[in-house]
């Protein structure tokens, strides 16, 4: 028996690094998982990839869906409602980065992430939780990030990311009261094709991008998707059901220094 045996979880931003981990994880432990993407193709393939995806009781969905787009968000959701039957935990965790110093920013820079990750995460729980508040039950877990704390360079994803903890709580005392848990996970540094991207940008090589991140906290190492998955499995899971409005930090104790 699995954890997650039963349950439909839909994890948006899920065809690669932080989103698939955690994809991969609700499927090994039973869930059968609707992979959100704004690339429908990639979206298709990640979901094919799950554990049990060659299973008819345990296969998975690949659904194409831009999260700050209404338009794009309720068909999606209703979709996998019809084919999944049902929805009983969601992820949000679709972002993007556009990251300039504040006198470099653009318009676009900063609708684009906030609309992405904010908007997105209001977007994609609007259309689940009254599926949630009809049943009585429901988990929405919401990825936040260090630079909640503030970030040279990242004004946009910074509001953003501080914004969702801001959400998170609020929806805590909004659904508590319908059987619905809300929590949200601050990553610190982890190792995925998103942050090798940004190694690059730098000029820098990804593994020294890696070591130089890896040191400067008190675990002496970078995290992966696993670990992530591992924290946002738990707080989905019925064992957290006296836990909500939370956001933990997942970061190797890099607040700590």
């Amino acid at each position: 028996m699995g954890r997650f045996d039963g349950r439909v979880a839909v994890v948006t931003g899920a065809a690669r690094g932080i989103g698939f981990g955690i994809a991969q994880r609700f499927a090994h432990e039973g869930a059968r998982v609707a992979v959100i993407d704004l690339d429908e193709s990639a979206a298709k393939k990640a979901a094919a990839a799950l554990p049990g995806a060659d299973k008819p009781k345990t296969s998975h969905l690949g659904i194409g869906c831009d999260v700050s787009d209404t338009a794009s968000v309720e068909p999606a959701i209703e979709r996998v409602v019809s084919e999944l039957g049902g929805v009983h935990i969601l992820v949000n965790n679709a972002g993007i980065t556009r990251d300039n110093l504040l006198f470099k920013m653009t318009d676009e820079d900063w609708d684009l992430v906030i609309g992405v990750h904010l908007r997105g995460a209001f977007l994609m729980t609007r259309a689940a939780q009254k599926h949630f508040v009809a049943q009585k039950y429901g988990k929405i877990l919401n990825l936040s990030s260090v630079s909640a704390l503030g970030n040279r360079g990242q004004a946009n994803y910074s509001a953003a990311k501080m914004g969702i903890q801001g959400l998170t709580r609020t929806l805590g005392i909004e659904l508590g009261p319908f059987g619905i848990n809300a929590n949200a996970v601050a990553p610190g540094f982890i190792a995925t094709d998103m942050t090798d991207d940004t190694a690059r940008r730098l000029g820098i090589p990804v593994e020294d991008f890696r070591k130089m991140n890896a040191e400067s906290n008190p675990v002496r190492r970078v995290g992966t998707p696993a670990d992530i998955a591992a924290a946002a499995t738990f707080l989905c899971s019925d064992e957290a059901s006296y836990i909500t409005g939370q956001t933990l930090y997942v970061d190797g104790g890099a607040r700590l220094d």
